[in-house]
């Protein structure tokens, strides 16, 4: 970026004199300054000036060698670099040290620099799309997200934040429980899952992180994962986006008309309802339409492209991914590498957007191979980076599942093959365990088991 705004070819990019020399002076009067300055002016690429450049990259070179600086030492690191003038560099170094208002504003010098730094980004990138607009090479949604992530990262590098002492991240942790503890805490907890033995394990879902739910193929990945996303939005009132690479709209609509009307998923392909079924799918699909729930289908979505229709949405408070092995993670041949490529971003965009990312997964086949087919984390498909990355893992068991397989360890005819179990695998959070749940298959949904008992 730094070559491409030296090279820019229109009006002189904005940029603040005084600013970049009371930020190097300062640093000679005093090279404790550097400390601060760092934090906001990691390169030499925020100075405008191209001597400035070299000064600060020969101070930085210095710092990082535990050298000490000051006129004479920062004199003597410059006379190497080719073309320094020694009379004028000389006199320079003077008059940055004599040009300096105050040390102690060295930080707001810093932060003026920065800003205008922002500024010609800005004014580069803003060209670099119309520039690929008027090519009309690219398609238009490509265009759109490569312009939308050129814009966030320079919104990303305006909100990069240094190390902080712990009294100030103890303060914000102090109000975070005072809001947790408020009557309106329940926006500030982790979004509930809707059975509450797994929310009491995992204390729900929480901002920022990367929930994995894996199972074998038929196990109600999807359907589990529906359950939670209706819980968040009709229960909760939250903003929920659902990226399904497998199946269309239609066919998740379809299934939680389903679950909310109670009218089973046969019935709803067939159409052979009765007239108290079509008064309830009527009903649900007034709760439904009303819900804060989008769907995007599109089988072949990376995750910047992801990133990018989030960011246009706004203040989305879950996100549900339907599955992780269709994603593609780019130009990467070794789908192990590719695998561990998608998660690191999927863990890097929940923590960009401060939103839950529940991605759903495939596990291997070894847990066939197995007299007990329990899932465990070696069963994790393509790639270790998978466990690494979550911050939870879920496995979905159902032992029902293997009825027919005519296995040893399937369920005897008197047991209630419907029951079911979330294993909490892993947890950044708190403990690891079983949770029990109850599935019924007509519409589509798992119950916590505690709830069926208590049916009539």
């Amino acid at each position: 970026m730094a070559d491409e705004i030296s090279a820019y070819s229109g009006a002189s990019l904005p940029f603040d004199l005084e600013a970049e020399q009371a930020v190097l002076g300062s640093v000679l009067l005093d090279a404790s300054c550097l400390d601060t300055v760092m934090e906001i002016l990691p390169s030499s690429e925020y100075f405008y000036q191209s001597n400035h450049a070299v000064i600060y990259d020969a101070m930085l070179e210095m710092s990082n060698a535990g050298l000490p600086i000051d006129f004479v030492t920062l004199l003597n690191r410059l006379r190497r670099e080719p073309g320094f003038a020694e009379n004028d560099g000389k006199s320079y170094l003077v008059e940055l040290a004599q040009i300096v208002p105050s040390i102690s504003n060295v930080e707001t010098y810093a932060k003026i620099v920065h800003d205008k730094y922002d500024i010609r980004t800005l004014i580069v990138t803003a060209r670099e799309i119309l520039e690929e607009a008027s090519e009309g090479t690219q398609e238009a949604p490509v265009l759109l997200d490569a312009a939308e992530q050129k814009i966030f990262d320079i919104r990303r590098g305006q909100n990069m934040q240094g190390l902080k002492r712990i009294d100030q991240t103890l303060i914000e942790t102090f109000d975070r429980l005072d809001d947790i503890t408020s009557p309106d805490g329940d926006q500030f907890r982790g979004i509930p899952t809707g059975i509450r033995a797994l929310d009491d394990t995992i204390t729900g879902l929480n901002r920022s992180d990367l929930v994995l739910l894996a199972a074998r193929p038929g196990m109600g990945k999807t359907s589990f994962a529906l359950n939670i996303a209706r819980h968040a939005a009709i229960t909760c009132h939250r903003r929920v986006a659902f990226f399904s690479l497998e199946m269309t709209r239609e066919q998740l609509a379809s299934r939680l008309l389903s679950t909310e009307a109670q009218v089973g998923g046969v019935k709803l392909r067939t159409g052979k309802l009765a007239d108290d079924e079509w008064s309830r799918l009527v009903e649900a699909g007034d709760v439904l339409s009303k819900a804060e729930m989008y769907f995007d289908d599109n089988s072949a979505i990376t995750v910047p492209e992801m990133k990018a229709k989030l960011r246009r949405l706004r203040d989305v408070d879950l996100v549900v991914i339907d599955y992780l092995q269709l994603m593609s993670g780019g130009k990467i041949e070794n789908r192990v590498q590719e695998i561990s490529a998608i998660t690191r971003n999927l863990k890097i965009m929940a923590k960009e957007l401060n939103v839950p990312v529940l991605c759903l997964s495939q596990l291997s086949r070894e847990s066939e191979k197995r007299n007990t087919h329990r899932p465990m984390l070696s069963d994790l498909r393509d790639s270790g980076s998978i466990e690494q990355d979550a911050d939870i893992v879920l496995f979905l068991y159902r032992e029902g599942y293997y009825a027919n397989t005519g296995d040893n360890e399937a369920p005897a005819p008197d047991e209630d093959q419907n029951s079911g179990e979330c294993i909490v695998a892993k947890n950044r959070h708190g403990e690891t365990r079983s949770v029990p749940l109850h599935w019924q298959g007509e519409f589509m949904r798992f119950t916590a088991q505690e709830l069926v008992r208590q049916e009539p």
